[in-house]
């Protein structure tokens, strides 16, 4: 099969595209025929060796696919050959073919397309438990979301426009701005000059943020702290400016605040049963029409490096996948 490899730490460009030996699924594994694959900021973090887990040399990226199912193991009974699935392997995915755990497979709804299943799991599922367990967003709150132009934060508009939040979209330039229009916000902030703390006071009689979705971290980060209403709470989803900012205790005392991490995986870990209960219910939103999942950019597994500079030149709307199938 054709894979994507990761033989030493860097940009895209010193990923190597070769064969390798079909895999073979264990008694609770899935092997998947993959169509497409999506690109996640922790891909690209993964590659250059700066993630929180790095697989042993040499390694496939790639943890969210889409696909048809061609083999099971024994102890799998949820799914079979010939179905349709999207799936996290955790590792692999930018590959013809990728092992699963069958935990980590589901089918893919009968009015969802390939590419649309790739990207749908991971940032839906991040938002929404962000949103709904971690910030406990309440209708007429406000939720000021950051880098909405890109997957999570694009999902985080929509969650939180569908659970009855005032949404402020912020981002980086107008063009990521009319992106995110097509969702909704009740109000648009361009932070791109770095003044983030002042409009955003302006937009909320100077009370500020209840909910603060921040995946961008650095200096936007600093200025969320300052810019939190009474009892706000400012959610941690990631760090794609590249910088992991501190929190400055006294700003907690004196806005009565509180910081709130955001680890999806680790809550798929320890409860399993809530994790899935959210992802029932984002199929189910899908499925009436309420989410509207964008996929902005594709690309052929071959044109790998233009898909992944479109992260690290920080271009990112919406979802990008791989076509690995033709």
């Amino acid at each position: 099969m054709k894979a994507l490899v990761c033989h030493q730490y860097g940009p895209a460009e010193q990923l190597a595209l070769e064969t390798w030996k079909d895999p073979q699924p264990d008694k609770d594994q899935v092997l998947i025929e993959v169509h497409a694959a999506s690109i996640n900021f922790p891909d690209t973090l993964q590659i250059q060796g700066k993630y929180q887990f790095q697989p042993p040399m040499p390694f496939i990226p790639g943890s969210e696919v889409s696909g048809i199912v061609t083999a099971v193991g024994d102890a799998v009974q949820h799914c079979k050959p010939g179905d349709r699935v999207m799936a996290f392997p955790g590792i692999g995915g930018m590959a013809e073919k990728v092992l699963a755990p069958a935990s980590g497979v589901r089918q893919i709804p009968d009015n969802m397309d390939f590419r649309t299943a790739a990207g749908f799991a991971m940032v839906y599922t991040t938002s929404y438990y962000a949103l709904k367990q971690r910030a406990r967003l309440q209708a007429g709150e406000t939720l000021l979301v950051l880098g909405a132009s890109g997957g999570v934060g694009m999902a985080a508009v929509e969650l939180g426009k569908m659970m009855g939040a005032r949404v402020i979209a912020a981002a980086g330039s107008d063009e990521k701005l009319q992106f995110v229009k097509q969702f909704d916000p009740d109000e648009l902030l361009n932070y791109g000059d770095g003044d983030l703390k002042e409009r955003v006071k302006a937009l909320t009689d100077e009370k500020g943020a209840d909910v603060i979705f921040d995946p961008i971290g650095g200096s936007l980060f600093d200025q969320a702290t300052r810019c939190i209403n009474w009892n706000g709470r400012l959610l941690v989803v990631g760090f794609a400016s590249g910088k992991i900012p501190e929190y400055k205790a006294n700003l907690a005392l004196l806005k009565g605040a509180s910081m709130v991490g955001v680890f999806l995986g680790r809550f798929r870990r320890e409860e399993p049963e809530e994790y899935e209960k959210n992802f029932q219910e984002l199929l189910r939103f899908y499925g009436e029409g309420i989410l509207k999942p964008i996929v902005t950019r594709h690309f052929p597994l071959e044109d790998y490096v233009a898909a992944f500079n479109v992260f690290t030149e920080r271009r990112v709307m919406g979802k990008v996948v791989l076509d690995v199938q033709a």
